[in-house]
């Protein structure tokens, strides 16, 4: 079910964290960057942000900032559109694996924001907009789990 993603409150004040965005499907994969980025600043938290071609090279680069100690958490945002082979898939659930492993591994959150869609119409929605824009809820996410891992160290 899609939901509107709502202003939260989380202070990101002295944080640092990573977003690692694909230049591929650039309209979409910008737009998520763009407002995952004004609400880790709105949070007052610190951001890098590395481009890389494109879903599939995003774990290489997201495996190293993770290892590296320095960042609450690492945002990683793709946008894949399924054509008419499975291709689309095995990159998807290739990117996927890997994330999940990426964060068991160096135990840093991983946020997943790369996405698989059918429709040009569901990533307009999800993207484009600043009513679900996932790239808003990937931020929430990674400033939720920055406090949750700070309470447990």
């Amino acid at each position: 079910m899609l939901r509107k993603v709502k202003k939260l409150k989380h202070k990101g004040e002295g944080s640092l964290f990573a977003i690692v965005a694909s230049r591929y499907n650039a309209e979409y994969v910008d737009s998520m960057l763009r407002a995952a980025r004004a609400e880790l600043e709105a949070a007052g938290a610190k951001i890098r942000v590395v481009r890389v071609p494109g879903a599939f090279e995003v774990p290489a680069v997201a495996s190293k900032l993770a290892a590296s100690g320095r960042y609450s958490a690492v945002i990683c945002l793709g946008v894949i559109f399924q054509g008419e082979t499975s291709h689309a898939q095995h990159v998807g659930w290739g990117v996927t694996h890997a994330l999940a492993q990426i964060q068991v591994q160096h135990k840093v959150p991983v946020i997943h924001g790369v996405f698989v869609f059918d429709k040009v119409k569901h990533a307009k929605v999800r993207c484009l907009g600043a009513k679900h824009n996932r790239g808003t809820e990937a931020a929430h996410t990674a400033l939720a789990m920055a406090r949750v891992m700070a309470g447990i160290r």
